[in-house]
């Protein structure tokens, strides 16, 4: 059984995150600094939030949440989409994905987030940035040989 007051699973995506707690139910936050706040608030003690790794989404949430002294759980997207394919769930939708992700984290151990240092975290923004920008550049090139 959670040792934890309250299970939380969370669908992040680019303009909001979905939560769905494990008495609470559901709610919807803006993926930025002030639906941070917000959900942070309404946080109760001894939470656990958990989330699918999503690249960059949610990296900015999980760091946020452990900064501010939340457990929090990044768990790999592939565990999750085959227990919502056990469980022979038709529905997809982001409302039913922050279900399921809180179910899995209901009945499976999940690992705990631990943040990146300063560093670490500037040093990743480079790599996403130079990445970025060598995708445009072969987009651009490939423009230019049509």
């Amino acid at each position: 059984m959670n040792k934890y007051n309250e299970t939380f699973g969370v669908d992040i995506s680019k303009d909001v995150f979905d939560v769905h707690g494990s008495t609470v139910g559901h709610d919807q936050y803006k993926n930025d600094e002030s639906g941070f706040r917000k959900f942070f608030k309404e946080l109760p003690d001894n939470s656990l939030v958990v989330m699918e790794a999503t690249g960059y989404y949610h990296y900015r949430l999980a760091q946020f949440l452990y900064k501010n002294g939340i457990t929090v759980s990044v768990v790999n997207p592939l565990s999750v989409k085959r227990f919502i394919q056990m469980k022979l769930a038709k529905v997809k939708t982001d409302k039913s994905d922050a279900n399921a992700i809180c179910e899995y984290a209901v009945i499976n151990e999940v690992p705990l987030y631990t943040a990146l240092t300063d560093v670490q975290s500037e040093c990743l923004q480079l790599f996403r940035l130079l990445d970025s920008y060598l995708k445009k550049r072969t987009a651009t090139k490939n423009k230019m040989h049509v």
